[in-house]
């Protein structure tokens, strides 16, 4: 790995673990225009590092309600669907 995407990478970890902290599930978009402005090599692998992170995390998220309703945990009544189109992350890879 780059160091360009070791920096991105731990950068995008931490301001995916502050948006809790500051209220502000959008924040790393703030983050990426002040990085726009300084680099936009640096911008980019970036938001790639933060698209891939979401991404894991809305497919955990699927997996755990598809598991709760497999195993009855209360937690979903019917197993998740997949929708046919899901809304994109960012510009989307």
């Amino acid at each position: 790995m780059s160091a360009l995407q070791m920096m991105a990478d731990k950068l995008a970890d931490d301001v995916l673990a502050a948006e809790a902290e500051l209220g502000d599930d959008r924040f790393y978009e703030k983050v990426s225009e002040i990085l726009m402005a300084a680099s936009p090599t640096f911008q980019e692998a970036y938001m790639t590092s933060i698209r891939v992170r979401l991404a894991e995390r809305r497919g955990r998220e699927f997996l755990e309600r598809a598991l709760a309703a497999k195993r009855g945990g209360g937690v979903a009544p019917e197993a998740p669907e997949a929708p046919p189109e899901i809304e994109p992350i960012g510009s989307g890879h």
